[in-house]
């Protein structure tokens, strides 16, 4: 197919107007603000109320718009696996995502995004794939070493946030970039935090200026290097990956495209692993236990301190994988995924017009007790094949689901299992008694103070 026909133009729609949403139970709240300070201070505590007292289908009113908000695994399956392309994941992130990452691959809708998909795809494959754990394994080696050189406590969520970018700069962009990288790496941190900044337009001194000019300094850099990757100077990088990716038609992807798909990506994968990978070993401070458990099938690999990580050897980490995964049911990394309806749709009984916003919420889900009983507990046998064998394919959806499941989700659990190769094979960490870390819950789990912990050698 070729691409001239899949660039459609955006797909329209009108809101609806709010006493059409009405036969759907809820609280808006105040005028102008609704519920937005509600959900921000308190989202997980906030949506389990509502769910306590509406049932899975709900209208409530955040970010200036009526929203509908769908609960529990059937909503997950209907929204996210979408069979019927009812929804789109375009209109539904724009507002967040539109100004600092447009057209990045999760926002793209139908045959669009199935093509780009592909085309980015090759940069996922096995042999891209080895290329990265080598940069990935070399880094975290490195940096962890560091750290056991210098024990004592730490504050983890703002170390691990420089090793994922320092990370994400040597693997996605190669690890010859030379002294650009820490401008382009601040260029970043300021394109993130604008996504998520309350005030959403660019006005002088706030963070959204800041992230809009972030974005100015990434695209020339993109641009400057796209011949350059796709001439004699492209490694095995993922960017040099995407500059010789092609469409099926054979054509390569326009400049516009690679420089939108690295920024999303870049983006994506530097936020969402930081908030993974801090929950995770904080779950391992407070579980010594499962800590003791995971470093001996790390030590069981019979590696060296130094040794470099193989495909292989991060094959023999099941447990690993699973406490990782159990990590990502207590705080997801996208707690909420916003949708919006493009044509009218029933759930529950209740009919929504087409318009709507919509949005599920992994992070109710994930805590449903029905599914998940004592679901603050830690319990990393919750994902042996027979404890999964009979739970709801979408009751576990922190990538996603359906044609936008995270296309970067086997880069996640191979940088996790490296990580945690070297962490527990070089450091002991604990949290010192009564210590409790205080969480934010949105937009992306962050600890509050950093989470502190202590790190000793092994």
């Amino acid at each position: 197919m070729s691409m001239q026909n899949v660039a459609t133009p955006a797909l329209q729609y009108t809101a609806p107007k709010r006493n059409e949403l009405t036969h759907i139970p809820g609280d808006e709240g105040w005028p102008i603000v609704g519920m937005t300070f509600r959900v921000l201070a308190d989202p997980k505590g906030h949506i389990e109320r509502n769910g306590a007292k509406y049932g899975p289908v709900y209208r409530t009113h955040i970010f200036g718009e009526t929203n509908v908000v769908l609960l529990g695994p059937e909503a997950n399956e209907l929204v996210l696996f979408d069979q019927q392309k009812l929804f789109s994941s375009t209109h539904g992130w724009n507002n967040v995502l539109g100004l600092l990452f447009p057209r990045g691959l999760m926002l793209l809708d139908f045959d669009e995004h199935r093509l780009h998909r592909k085309a980015l795809s090759v940069a996922f494959k096995s042999g891209p794939m080895k290329s990265y754990l080598s940069d990935l394994d070399r880094g975290i080696s490195a940096r962890v070493a560091q750290w056991k050189a210098k024990p004592g406590e730490m504050q983890l969520y703002p170390a691990m946030k420089q090793l994922t970018l320092d990370l994400a700069a040597a693997s996605f962009l190669g690890a010859d970039i030379g002294p650009e990288v820490n401008e382009i790496n601040r260029a970043f941190v300021d394109m993130v935090a604008a996504a998520v900044a309350p005030i959403r337009r660019p006005l002088p001194g706030t963070q959204m200026a800041r992230g809009v000019k972030g974005r100015k300094r990434i695209i020339a850099y993109f641009r400057e290097q796209i011949p350059l990757r796709r001439g004699n100077h492209g490694g095995d990088d993922l960017f040099s990956q995407l500059c010789r990716a092609t469409h099926e038609d054979g054509a390569l992807l326009s400049e516009q495209d690679i420089i939108d798909h690295m920024s999303f990506l870049m983006m994506a994968a530097h936020d969402t692993l930081t908030s993974s990978l801090t929950s995770f070993i904080g779950e391992l401070a407070a579980n010594p236990d499962w800590q003791t458990k995971l470093r001996a099938e790390v030590l069981a690999l019979g590696l060296a301190p130094g040794a470099p990580s193989s495909f292989d050897d991060l094959e023999k980490m099941p447990l690993t994988e699973m406490a990782f995964k159990e990590a990502l049911r207590i705080k997801p990394p996208v707690p909420s995924m916003p949708r919006r309806a493009m044509r009218d749709f029933a759930f529950k009984g209740y009919t929504v017009p087409a318009g709507t916003a919509v949005g599920v919420n992994p992070l109710y889900t994930h805590h449903m007790k029905d599914i998940w009983p004592e679901p603050d507990r830690f319990d990393p046998l919750r994902f042996t094949e027979e404890a999964q064998r009979n739970r709801h394919r979408f009751a576990w959806v922190p990538f996603g689901g359906g044609a936008h499941m995270c296309l970067g989700l086997h880069f996640a659990y191979m940088q996790a299992k490296c990580f945690a190769r070297h962490f527990l094979q070089n450091i002991e960490v604990s949290l010192e008694p009564g210590y409790k870390p205080d969480w934010q819950m949105w937009p992306i789990p962050k600890p509050r103070d950093g989470l502190r912990v202590r790190v000793q050698a092994v």
